[in-house]
C-alpha cells in the first residue's frame, strides 16, 4: 500500500491536466509580479485585469462584443473547414489539382495579411464579407495544406493490401485513405481554428473597430489598460477552450492511443 502512494502522487503531478494548471498559475503569478515592479504604466497587474474582466461581463459589454466578433469568425471557420478539407483532399488525390492549387494556398499562407487588408477593403468594403474573407485567408491555407499532406501520405502498405484484395479506387479512398488521413486532417482543423481567431481580431483592428477589436482600441485610446488587457485575455480564453474541445473530439474519435494514456 505504501509503495503505491508515491507512484500515485507522481502520476498526479505529471498528469497533463495538472501540468497545464501549474503552467497557467505560473504565468498568472509571473504577470502579477512583473506588473508590480512596474515595467510600464500601460501594463496592469493580473488582479486588476481580472477585476476589469468581471466588470465587463457584469455590464454585458463583453458579451455584446463577442456576439459581433463571432459572426465573421463562425462563418469564416465553417467555410474554411468544409471547403478547405474538400480542396485539400482533392489536391491529395489528383496530381493536376495539386500542382494547380498548391501555389495559391502556399502564397496565401506566407503573404502578410496586413498588406492584403487594403485590397480586401477596396474590393469588398468594410462589412461582414470583408471580415469573413480575412478569417478564410488565415484559416483555409492551413486546413488545405494539412488535408493534402494527410491524403498524399496514406500508408502504402494498406493501399497495396487493398489492391491485393481487389478494392476499387472509390473503396480505397473511402475505406483506406480518408480513415488514415482523418487524424492529420483534424489536426489541421485545430490549427486552422487558431488562425481563424487571429484573423477575426485582425479584421476588427484593421478594417472596422467593432466587437472585441473595438474594446481593445477604445480602452487603449482612453488609457484604460486593465479593460484593454481584459478584452485580449477574454478572446485568448475562448480560443483556447475552443481548441481544447476540438482536441478532445480528435482524441476521442481518432487517437485511441492518446485516450488510453490520458
Amino acid at each position: 500500500m505504501l509503495d503505491t502512494e508515491p507512484g500515485r502522487l507522481f502520476a498526479f503531478l505529471v498528469h497533463p491536466l495538472t501540468l497545464r494548471i501549474v503552467s497557467g498559475a505560473a504565468i498568472c503569478l509571473a504577470w502579477e509580479a512583473t506588473a508590480r515592479i512596474p515595467i510600464s504604466f500601460a501594463f496592469p497587474t493580473f488582479s486588476a485585469t481580472m477585476v476589469a474582466l468581471w466588470s465587463m461581463i457584469a455590464d454585458f459589454s463583453l458579451i455584446h462584443a463577442f456576439a459581433i466578433t463571432l459572426q465573421p469568425l463562425v462563418l469564416g471557420l465553417v467555410i474554411s473547414a468544409f471547403a478547405g478539407v474538400a480542396i485539400g483532399v482533392a489536391m491529395g488525390l489528383k496530381e493536376p489539382v495539386h500542382w494547380f492549387a498548391s501555389p495559391v494556398f502556399i502564397v496565401a499562407q506566407a503573404a502578410p495579411l496586413a498588406a492584403l487588408i487594403p485590397l480586401i477593403i477596396f474590393a469588398y468594403g468594410i462589412g461582414l464579407v470583408a471580415k469573413t474573407l480575412v478569417v478564410c485567408i488565415m484559416a483555409m491555407p492551413v486546413i488545405v495544406l494539412n488535408s493534402c499532406a494527410a491524403v498524399r501520405h496514406a500508408p502504402v502498405s494498406l493501399l497495396e493490401m487493398g489492391r491485393a484484395f481487389g478494392c476499387t479506387r472509390r473503396q480505397e479512398i473511402a475505406r483506406i485513405i480518408l480513415p488514415a488521413a482523418s487524424p492529420v486532417i483534424f489536426a489541421g482543423l485545430r490549427l486552422g481554428s487558431a488562425a481563424a481567431f487571429v484573423g477575426a481580431i485582425l479584421a476588427e483592428l484593421l478594417i472596422t473597430p467593432v466587437g472585441i477589436g473595438d474594446l481593445i482600441t477604445y480602452n487603449r485610446s482612453v488609457a484604460d489598460y486593465p479593460r484593454m488587457y481584459a478584452a485580449i485575455v477574454s478572446i485568448i480564453i475562448v480560443s483556447v477552450l475552443f481548441i481544447e474541445v476540438l482536441e478532445f473530439i480528435e482524441v476521442t474519435l481518432f487517437r485511441p492511443e492518446k485516450r488510453a494514456r490520458a
